[in-house]
């Protein structure tokens, strides 16, 4: 078994794991995977996250969105755009996003938040396409992260402390598909407001990843704006 196939096995939930694990679905259904740490796979070009990332002992991650509107082509579609600190270079992430989910045949948007390896945990929030999303993630002691999430046009918020070991080796704005199958978006996902330790993107010393997407496609961050803290992610 190829290292692709034997991390995504890692990462596929059975429902009663879910159920376990205390997520707090809002009445739909979720897909049955985690999001997680970054790795590229032998069968594809591209790895599983895209965006940038940026190394080292990072205590805050913030960075907002717009929530696109997509059109799905496969109850394979799945993705999120989400904040974090760590995963590229370690076991662990502390992330938090929106997931937009096609396995019903529409897209269904869900906020939440997850400490890998733990299951992600769902909010019972409503999330449209349009919103405005504010995702920070922020370590306020050795091992300790409260991750926060705002959707400013439905004037909802939440905040999660959690505690979890980590190597704290980097943070990112990012969007992930666990399924290697995106939606279409037009005009791709822009990230605005992109800072870590509180200082712009720019200037945190930032590398690129390309995002794959069914292994024929893939997603590749923009150049960094020159507020040094936005970019858009878009299909290729």
């Amino acid at each position: 078994m190829s290292k692709f196939l034997s991390s995504r096995t890692v990462r596929v939930l059975t429902a009663a794991a879910a159920a376990a694990a205390g997520l707090a679905v809002s009445g739909t259904a979720h897909a049955a995977v985690q999001y997680g740490a970054h790795f590229h796979g032998h069968q594809f070009a591209g790895g599983n996250w895209g965006g940038y990332v940026s190394f080292g002992s990072f205590t805050t991650a913030t960075a907002s969105w717009t929530e696109p509107s997509v059109t799905c082509n496969s109850t394979d579609d799945l993705f999120a755009p989400w904040v974090g600190i760590d995963g590229d270079g370690s076991s662990t992430v502390e992330q938090t996003g929106v997931e937009t989910d096609c396995s019903s045949g529409r897209a269904v948007y869900s906020a939440w938040y997850e400490m890998y390896p733990a299951a992600p945990v769902y909010y019972s929030v409503s999330v449209s396409a349009g919103d405005h999303i504010t995702a920070t993630v922020t370590r306020t002691a050795t091992n300790t992260y409260r991750l926060d999430l705002s959707d400013t046009t439905k004037g909802w918020s939440k905040s999660t402390t959690k505690s979890l070991t980590s190597k704290h080796a980097s943070a990112e704005a990012i969007i992930e598909s666990p399924t290697d199958s995106y939606p279409s978006i037009s005009g791709g996902v822009k990230f605005t407001g992109v800072k870590f330790n509180g200082t712009n993107l720019a200037s945190t010393s930032p590398s690129g990843l390309d995002a794959d997407d069914r292994g024929t496609n893939t997603w590749i961050p923009g150049a960094i704006g020159s507020d040094g803290q936005s970019f858009t992610i878009s299909r290729h």
